[in-house]
């Protein structure tokens, strides 16, 4: 097999399936982007389109600031602009190293794509393969079982895979017979994770017995891809119908009553658009357990990098909260003021008490006795009459004067905060944190 004719021949059909929008390669500076760069710049039907390239430097190896160097200069070499964007990792989501570098950078090749622009991968097959099984292992259903995506939408372009359908070693031989110079990411050799364990270890032992696995697989990738573009149509139909977007909450019931070939990728869908993980299916169990919880409870089921409430007969998601860090107390008289752990309070329209109040968050075991109430409420049973979310119950700011609880945020007032702010001719604004549309 001639690596430089199939390339070339490969992207030349994939650039007249998708005549229209600029390239751009994610450019990692390792062997595969290293050919596709190359092999597009000898088309002058991609140079037509914008040509560029885009690498993105993690942070995360001490070279990297030298392999962002590198792409910009093999790049230059070819006549191409190499943009370079710095990631931010973060390393205390509890989603992984891994995972957080990729959301990372998917975040900036998101936020840096023109309109129109296509975002080029040298994925391949081997890569495809690695990834249903890593699928198969995790217990997904058809569209995790269908792999990557030949394309979809990023940001304000496309991402776009057209050499799912070649073998890694035709890219590998590609850039030996041109002797193009690439970066080794010592971390591609680390088999404690997982993907490069089934790279090293399980997928050679495989195909030392069946010699057409990758073909076999990627085959039956192709067949659940198209079996979840089929469901597809289906639970995006009743998305619309479960789905709130003033709060971005989900229907309880209605999506418990779903079959479970809509209902697991409806979540996973829901969960991504708000850019957090889905669970697997044990942890798609407990939230399915959970959606049948009495009045009163309030479940949450947490898993790396997200976290999930079933609260007044609704799914609500958002990231995992970290403890708000509180001083002792808060002085207020009035100013905007930012609150730990999100959210603000303010004074509307803008004044100024008469004294300083001071706010502290919820200990437990609270009480205040509402204006105009005959009776003295503990906090608990407030919120919970009240709907406050569980997740804003721990931010919510308490005002006391002295060493009286005076108001609940801007929820409850007893008669000495009514006259208070009645004489400052104001009212307290809280508005809390609230999970991502």
């Amino acid at each position: 097999m001639n690596s430089s004719a199939t390339l070339l021949d490969t992207l030349r059909r994939a650039l007249r399936a998708h005549p229209d929008g600029l390239l751009c390669v994610a450019y990692s500076g390792g062997s595969d982007s290293t050919a596709l760069l190359h092999a597009l710049a000898s088309l002058p039907e991609a140079r037509a389109r914008g040509l560029r390239a885009m690498h993105v430097d993690h942070g995360l190896h001490a070279e990297s600031a030298r392999w962002a160097a590198h792409c910009r200069a093999f790049s230059a070499t070819l006549g191409l602009h190499c943009d370079v964007h710095v990631a931010k990792v973060a390393l205390d989501g509890g989603i992984g190293l891994e995972a957080a570098a990729r959301h990372a950078r998917y975040a900036i090749f998101a936020g840096y794509l023109q309109a129109g622009e296509r975002l080029v991968f040298g994925h391949h097959q081997d890569d495809q393969v690695e990834t249903v099984l890593l699928k198969l292992l995790r217990g997904a259903g058809p569209e995790g079982l269908g792999g990557m995506r030949e394309e979809r939408a990023l940001g304000n372009g496309m991402l776009w895979r057209p050499l799912l359908s070649l073998p890694r070693q035709l890219l590998r031989d590609y850039v030996d017979a041109h002797a193009l110079p690439f970066i080794h990411d010592p971390s591609n050799d680390d088999k404690r994770l997982a993907r490069n364990h089934l790279r090293h270890d399980v997928i050679p032992l495989l195909t030392s017995h069946w010699p057409q696995a990758p073909v076999s697989i990627t085959h039956s990738a192709a067949l659940c891809r198209a079996a979840a573009d089929a469901l597809q149509q289906e639970w995006l139909t009743a998305l619309r119908s479960l789905h709130d977007k003033v709060t971005n909450s989900l229907d309880a019931p209605g999506w418990l009553a779903l079959p479970a070939a809509l209902r697991d990728p409806l979540l996973a869908h829901w969960l991504h658009t708000q850019g957090l993980p889905a669970p697997t299916t044990a942890q798609r169990q407990q939230i399915e357990r959970q959606c049948t919880a009495q009045e009163g409870q309030l479940p949450c089921i947490q898993w790396p990098g997200a976290e999930l409430h079933v609260w007044k007969n609704r799914l609500w998601a958002m990231a995992p909260r970290n403890p708000a860090e509180w001083p002792g107390e808060l002085r207020w008289q009035g100013e905007p003021l930012a609150l730990p752990g999100g959210g603000s309070l303010t004074l509307e329209p803008d004044a100024r008490l008469p004294v300083a109040l001071s706010l502290r968050r919820r200990q437990g075991g609270e009480r205040i006795k509402p204006f105009a109430d005959r009776h003295t409420r503990d906090l608990r049973s407030l919120f919970q009459t009240g709907a406050i979310p569980p997740w804003q119950r721990d931010t919510c700011p308490l005002l006391y004067q002295g060493e009286e609880l005076i108001a609940v945020a801007d929820r409850w007032l007893s008669e000495r905060a009514e006259l208070m702010f009645r004489q400052a001719g104001a009212r307290p604004r809280w508005v809390p944190s609230r999970p991502p549309r």
